[in-house]
């Protein structure tokens, strides 16, 4: 769909994530080094701001649900007046993967479930790593 594709993670301090801004881009990087034309970075900021800042003129973003649209068409007209030069491309999800949301995967996990039909192996070990027998998130201790 486009000649370079930069995957970039948002530094959010309004939510409190598993993993840090640099194990989340880490991880993409590993799951990303097969395609030559792909980048992992990381930034802070508004999104439009940050597209302009790489010349970036589309924003990818995805939908599991209907509800999700609501949200997203928000967030790309509200890039777009930010950024007039940016546009949003919405791709939807696998009906497989449709119900799935790293809140599920994090519940299942802290009690010890099996995670392993949600994320690749390789996640899915760092993902346990992350609790410890008790289900307590091992960075709240």
């Amino acid at each position: 769909m486009v000649d370079e594709l930069n995957v970039a993670v948002l530094k959010n301090n309004s939510k409190n994530p598993l993993f840090s801004v640099e194990e989340r881009v880490s991880m993409l990087e590993e799951m990303t080094a097969c395609f030559p034309n792909v980048t992992v970075s990381s930034f802070d900021g508004l999104t439009a701001d940050y597209a302009k800042s790489i010349g970036a003129t589309i924003v990818v973003r995805g939908l599991r649900a209907v509800t999700d649209f609501e949200y997203e068409l928000q967030i790309a007209q509200t890039n777009h007046i930010v950024n007039e030069q940016v546009d949003t491309i919405f791709l939807t999800t696998s009906l497989l993967y449709s119900y799935l949301s790293s809140t599920i995967v994090k519940e299942v996990a802290s009690y010890g479930g099996d995670i392993s039909r949600f994320v690749p192996e390789h996640v899915m070990k760092l993902v346990y790593e992350k609790y410890d027998d008790t289900g307590v998130k091992i960075s709240e201790i």
